[in-house]
């Protein structure tokens, strides 16, 4: 009898009549720990706490885009997009977009299971609510009033200093300030042709309308068409075979999506621009036939040869 049965069954628990009845059983592994300042949120829509819910879920290096989670659940693209402005107005959810120095730009998405400690400068994601904190939501509340003086305190001062940086002997203890970005590179004007030509830019402009029958992505507006046209018949001027144009503008394409397919042409057009062709030969003079034998000779105006000229004093 003094064995042990954990198959037995529990003893019923009386149901509230006025309310819901919870039957809690301990999880020992899959579960994640949500603050009630979450889960009950007064402000924000089911849609955004269960989202919330689901992000904070989550591991580390989880896709939370859009599209993923809108493929996630039945909510549209629409439902999901509000939800998510509602989680990062409230302290929950942080989109920092980031420039790579290859020009793309990326979305980091930072999720906080404490926005009070978000608000208050402390960043720690990984922070979890104590288990005896759990069933009073407003212990998060009484954890707040001390995080709030560092930003009400002298805090705002120390952002008018970074104007006065060129006298930094006025405050020698201070950090140096950091050094300005410099200034971008404006990019260089397109190559035009010397001498304006209509037949050449009316083929330039069918060489540009026509490079998506080698490449769809580069279906390319009127307005951008207009504006590389002149650059082609720079190159067709310089004597560039209107293939060579179009190989030089089509080859070796990257196989990412193109965003900005007029960019890349402008930018190879005037990077690639062929050197100007040798100017002309010298043409030789003309040839003239002499007054005195003649006999035909090179000369830029008609009159006598070399030998006429020559033997001339002696006849006279």
């Amino acid at each position: 009898m003094d064995t042990q049965h954990l198959s037995a069954p529990t003893r019923p628990q009386s149901l509230n009549p006025r309310g819901v009845t919870h039957i809690n059983t301990p999880h020992t592994s899959h579960y994640t720990v949500v603050g009630n300042h979450l889960a009950q949120h007064r402000e924000l829509s089911l849609t955004a706490i269960g989202l919330g819910l689901h992000i904070q879920s989550l591991p580390s290096g989880a896709r939370v885009d859009i599209k993923t989670l809108a493929a996630r659940f039945p909510e549209g693209e629409t439902s999901v997009a509000a939800a998510l402005r509602e989680l990062e107005a409230h302290g929950y959810l942080a989109r920092i977009r980031e420039r790579l120095p290859n020009g793309r730009i990326v979305t980091h998405t930072v999720s906080y299971n404490q926005p009070a400690h978000r608000r208050s400068g402390h960043t720690t994601p990984t922070e979890t609510e104590p288990a005896s904190d759990r069933s009073t939501p407003k212990t998060p509340a009484s954890k707040t009033p001390p995080a709030p003086p560092p930003t009400t305190s002298p805090e705002p001062e120390p952002t008018p200093a970074p104007p006065p940086p060129p006298s930094s002997s006025s405050s020698p203890s201070s950090s140096p300030p950091a050094e300005p970005e410099p200034a971008a590179t404006p990019e260089p004007p397109l190559p035009e042709p010397r001498t304006p030509d209509l037949d050449r830019h009316r083929a330039a402009t069918a060489l540009l309308t026509t490079l998506h029958h080698h490449d769809p992505r580069l279906l390319l507006p009127e307005r951008a068409v207009r504006r590389l046209a002149p650059a082609v018949a720079a190159w067709l001027e310089r004597g560039a075979h209107p293939d060579a144009v179009r190989h030089a503008l089509t080859a070796n394409l990257p196989r990412d999506p193109l965003r900005h397919p007029a960019a890349l042409l402008a930018h190879r057009l005037t990077e690639c621009l062929p050197p100007l062709p040798p100017g002309p030969a010298l043409r030789p003079h003309p040839l003239q036939t002499c007054d005195g034998c003649d006999r035909a000779f090179r000369s830029p105006h008609p009159g006598r040869c070399r030998d006429c000229r020559t033997n001339l004093p002696e006849v006279a």
